[in-house]
């Protein structure tokens, strides 16, 4: 009880009673945890755990991805031929099967004959070098008045360091040349594989995929799969075209220099040129180079010319045309997708940028509205011109005057 005076009045100074102590949050060293923290805590390590393993799993499965992505798209390419022979009567399987065989049986012997010119080449240029570099020494004799000899040139060669260093360095680089090819002849046998899968196995991984969801969205999934289809079959058509120029182009020019073996060098540009990106232009000129430089050096330099021309006029004028027409995209489009492709996935995003970027631009675009465009002429890029507009009015105009005072002074003077 609080303490009173002798009047019986409360002492305000007293200090309050103990049933009613002023509650304060333990802070001592026996104060207990949250129940809520453990918790939280566990579950943020849960899932800091889990993205890590699933970060660490994406790039472990990243090579198969890519492939698979790969694998993916050219079953589309191949799709509409074995829909046409299945639609005929023929097994789904057999038809993915004939496809395959005739896409290997025609790259195999491409690559044969193309190989087998190469190495006769080869040794066409090496049982020609001395009287190659008898001609370099006898030119720079004659023009910086020396007095090299091949035998000198040769034994500097072959006692120089840099070759040593070369030989030793390929000595060390055969079983890293060798594991690359196996890892490409793999990666190539796991893209075919899953290519046929895909493209035997079309209806049934579309009712697999279609399975899992509504009827709404099984007919947009549907509609996305062909929209895929054709814009992949369109790619593959105007690549196809534009190695067919290619080819025709470079055939002309190596035959009418007299290059050996030209029709096969033209193939071997048409193709590579269009179904390798980015260094492909490169490899498809360096061999007709090689070839033409066995059969005189200044050839080599008017394929060289020959090539960066015609890529420059396929660049801006053909492939922009081609691909628009049969992608149905914009150049600039085609060409900023391109880059980004190879920003993202290198030589394979830019394979495939353009056909992916075709399909979601079509999927994409039948859900845009759209609106008719009025009639005005600033959507030409044309201004519209006011009364005394344009600079023949404003030149005939008197200082000071407005627009409209010319029109209403001749009106006067006609009056009267």
């Amino acid at each position: 009880m609080a303490r009173t005076d002798e009047t019986g009045q409360a002492d305000p100074q007293a200090p309050a009673s103990d049933t009613a102590p002023n509650p304060r949050p333990a802070t001592g060293p026996g104060a207990r945890m949250p129940r809520w923290l453990p918790r939280s805590m566990v579950l943020a390590l849960l899932l800091v755990g889990v993205f890590q393993l699933g970060s660490w799993a994406f790039h472990q499965l990243l090579g198969l991805l890519i492939n698979i992505l790969i694998a993916f798209f050219l079953a589309l390419a191949i799709e509409p031929a074995v829909s046409r022979m299945a639609a005929r009567g023929m097994r789904r399987g057999l038809a993915a099967f004939l496809v395959f065989l005739g896409l290997v049986v025609a790259t195999s012997g491409f690559v044969t004959l193309l190989g087998s010119v190469l190495a006769e080449q080869v040794i066409k240029i090496v049982e020609d070098f001395p009287a190659y570099l008898d001609s370099v020494i006898n030119w720079v004799n004659a023009h910086f008045n020396t007095e090299l000899k091949r035998v000198d040139v040769q034994e500097g060669l072959l006692r120089s360091a840099w070759l040593r260093e070369y030989v030793e360095n390929s000595a060390t680089g055969v079983l890293d040349v060798s594991a690359q090819v196996l890892g490409g002849l793999f990666q190539l046998l796991t893209i075919t594989l899953f290519s046929f899968y895909f493209a035997a196995d079309g209806p049934r991984l579309r009712r697999a995929l279609c399975s899992v969801l509504p009827p709404a969205k099984q007919a947009e999934v549907l509609r996305a799969w062909e929209i895929a289809v054709a814009k992949t079959g369109g790619y593959i058509h105007s690549r196809g075209l534009m190695a067919l120029v290619s080819g025709v182009a470079h055939y002309i020019m190596l035959e009418a220099l007299g290059v050996p073996y030209a029709p096969v060098l033209a193939m071997w540009v048409g193709l590579v040129s269009q179904f390798i990106p980015t260094i492909g232009t490169y490899l498809a000129g360096a061999l007709p180079m090689l070839i033409a430089f066995t059969v005189d050096p200044w050839y080599a330099l008017w394929v060289l010319i020959f090539v960066v021309v015609y890529q420059q006029f396929e660049n801006y004028l053909l492939q922009p045309k081609l691909t628009a027409r049969t992608v149905d995209i914009h150049p600039a489009v085609a060409f900023g997708s391109v880059i980004a492709g190879t920003a993202l996935l290198g030589a394979v995003g830019a394979l495939i940028a353009i056909p992916a970027v075709a399909t979601l631009q079509a999927f994409l675009g039948a859900y845009v509205k759209r609106y008719d465009v009025t009639d005005d002429p600033r959507v030409e890029g044309h201004r519209p011109r006011g009364p005394g507009g344009g600079l023949a009015g404003r030149l005939r105009r008197l200082p000071g005057q407005k627009a409209g005072e010319p029109a209403m002074a001749d009106a006067r003077d006609s009056a009267s």
